[in-house]
């Protein structure tokens, strides 16, 4: 009886080591708990960001002069015989 006991105690010892301290343990699990709620939260901003670039995909599809407009702004767009004329402010002293 001894010896059953004594195996019992053994086992139980070297599962709660396992658990505690040994690979893929409590330390790990809530290391892998932090990572999965870090990357959900990149998902998240990542969706909105996604979903905002689909509201302009839609705006710039259904009016075309908006799509003119931000080739002028961004690519410096200028239509054949047009004349561009940049003004720049004065900077304040």
């Amino acid at each position: 009886m001894k010896i059953l006991g004594s195996i019992f105690a053994v086992l139980i010892i070297i599962l709660q080591y396992r658990i505690w301290l040994g690979d893929n343990g409590a330390p790990e699990i809530e290391k892998l708990k932090q990572q999965i709620q870090q990357q959900q939260q990149e998902n998240s901003a990542l969706k909105e960001q996604n979903e905002l670039l689909r509201k302009e995909i839609q705006a710039l599809r259904k009016n075309p002069a908006l799509l003119e407009e931000i080739a002028r702004e961004q690519l410096g767009l200028i239509k054949p015989n047009e004349t561009f004329y940049r003004i720049i402010p004065k900077e304040k002293e």
